[in-house]
């Protein structure tokens, strides 16, 4: 592999007035140990090389550094005989796991197999851990390059990354100084007038990816420099905010867990909510909750799941007022004082509150009739214990659509009041409410529970 390439795909310089730039390999570094200054190895490296471009650094290049030789100067190689311990101590969070590979998010946010941890090129016994802060790494370099050589140059610290549904690895930027990492052209228009609305590059990614060509994996060159492309390098427009925004945030990642990852965080992230936001509720989003919710197991090849979607005010408000009524006159009956019965009331507005509803009902359609009340019993246990199950998947699928929810038993005490009220059928019964909608706050942490203290094995 040559180690100087050239952007317009010629060796050379590119054609007069075309787009350019080019990248090529810096040879002469020792190896790095512990302690040392990285910024001064560089431009040692630099005075002697001649390599390609021409001698020295000049202002508005680009220094592309492998992670590896940042985290040898810091010092974070560590002992470890077991590479998966060090895996766990660097891990934040599992986003998948398959056999002994693991994708997780480490200490730096970044998300990645084996969480950066690395045993090659180190010695034995030993692993390699990333930087710290890399950002902070690269400024550091770009400091020391400043005072060593007096040029203004980005500098990136890179790392190799694979990425979903593409196979083959490639370097990224992990850390960044003096260069823009994102060059984002929403608002702008393409070459036929179009509006740009979704389109930001990551700069610092495609840079860090030529620097791989001609660096190599096990070519023993682990810095790369890029000139020609002076207007990513600079102190403005977020030049100086380093790689942090290159991170996609828990709120906007659509793929943020693998499968069975993300099914038991859906599930244990599930909490009842019972603030909402004025926000709609998407009704595509509930579709798609129910069905989840009729994947759960009924007796005899059955159905026995109904979900009535209050998607109107005017339904809700309809429904809600007819059920206050009647909880009323229950209270009365039970001899509750007015002050007694506003406070209950009150208490239970949490589906009011709420922009969406939504009534679960039990079917017993296919059921068996046997003619004597235990297993007649026994045949509706098991037909409420399946729409039960059809409830937790419906709520916990609405977890996994991001939105809350709240199962409230309310509409088990006035059936009559509900059918009337929703025109259903006299062997539908509800099986209470569901309020849906966006949560107005962060839920507050569940109380541990030990899942031991609910568990006998014979």
């Amino acid at each position: 592999m040559s180690d100087e390439t050239s952007g317009s795909g010629t060796a050379g310089e590119p054609p007069s007035g075309a787009p350019g730039y080019r990248v090529w390999a810096l040879p002469g570094l020792p190896e790095v140990r512990p302690g040392d200054d990285l910024a001064k190895l560089i431009a040692g490296a630099v005075d002697g090389s001649g390599v390609g471009a021409g001698q020295g650094l000049a202002d508005g290049d680009v220094l592309l550094v492998t992670s590896k030789i940042v985290s040898k100067a810091e010092g974070r190689v560590v002992e470890a005989v077991d590479r998966e311990a060090a895996i766990d101590a660097e891990t934040v969070r599992v986003v998948a796991r398959r056999g002994p590979l693991r994708i997780v998010e480490n200490r730096q946010g970044l998300v990645m197999a084996a969480a950066g941890v690395d045993a090659s090129n180190t010695p034995a016994g030993t692993v390699l851990l990333l930087p710290e802060d890399p950002d902070a790494s690269a400024r550091t370099i770009r400091d020391g390059l400043r005072d060593a050589l007096g040029v203004e140059v980005g500098v990136l610290v890179t790392d190799t990354f694979g990425r979903p549904w593409r196979t083959g690895l490639t370097d990224v930027a992990i850390g960044a100084a003096g260069v823009r990492v994102l060059d984002d052209l929403r608002g702008g228009t393409d070459a036929h007038g179009n509006a740009l609305g979704a389109t930001v590059v990551a700069t610092a990614d495609e840079l860090a990816a030529a620097g791989d060509l001609v660096k190599g994996k096990a070519a023993g060159l682990p810095v790369a420099v890029v000139r020609g492309l002076s207007r990513v390098v600079g102190t403005d427009g977020g030049a100086e905010e380093g790689t942090r925004g290159m991170v996609r945030g828990a709120r906007d990642d659509m793929f943020r867990l693998g499968t069975s990852e993300a099914v038991r965080e859906a599930v244990t992230q599930r909490r009842t909510v019972r603030a909402f936001t004025d926000e709609p509720v998407d009704p595509g989003a509930v579709r798609r909750a129910v069905a989840a919710a009729v994947t759960a197991p009924a007796p005899h090849h059955t159905t026995p799941w109904r979900f009535v979607l209050l998607e109107t005010a005017e339904s809700r408000t309809r429904l809600l007022d007819a059920m206050r009524d009647a909880w009323i006159a229950d209270l009365e009956r039970d001899g509750k004082s007015a002050e007694s019965i506003a406070k209950r009331v009150r208490r239970g507005d949490v589906l009011r509150k709420a922009p969406y509803l939504v009534v679960p009902c039990l079917v017993m359609d296919g059921s068996h009739t046997y003619g004597d009340a235990r297993r007649d019993g026994a045949e509706r246990e098991m037909f409420v214990v399946a729409t039960g199950a059809g409830v937790q998947n419906f709520l916990v699928a609405l977890a996994g659509e991001r939105l809350g929810s709240a199962w409230v038993s309310s509409t088990m005490f006035c059936r009559e009041v509900v059918r009337d009220v929703l025109a259903l059928p006299e062997n539908w019964d509800p099986m209470g409410a569901v309020a849906v909608g966006h949560a107005a706050e962060e839920p507050k942490a569940r109380a541990e529970r030990d899942a031991g203290a609910f568990i006998e094995v014979r």
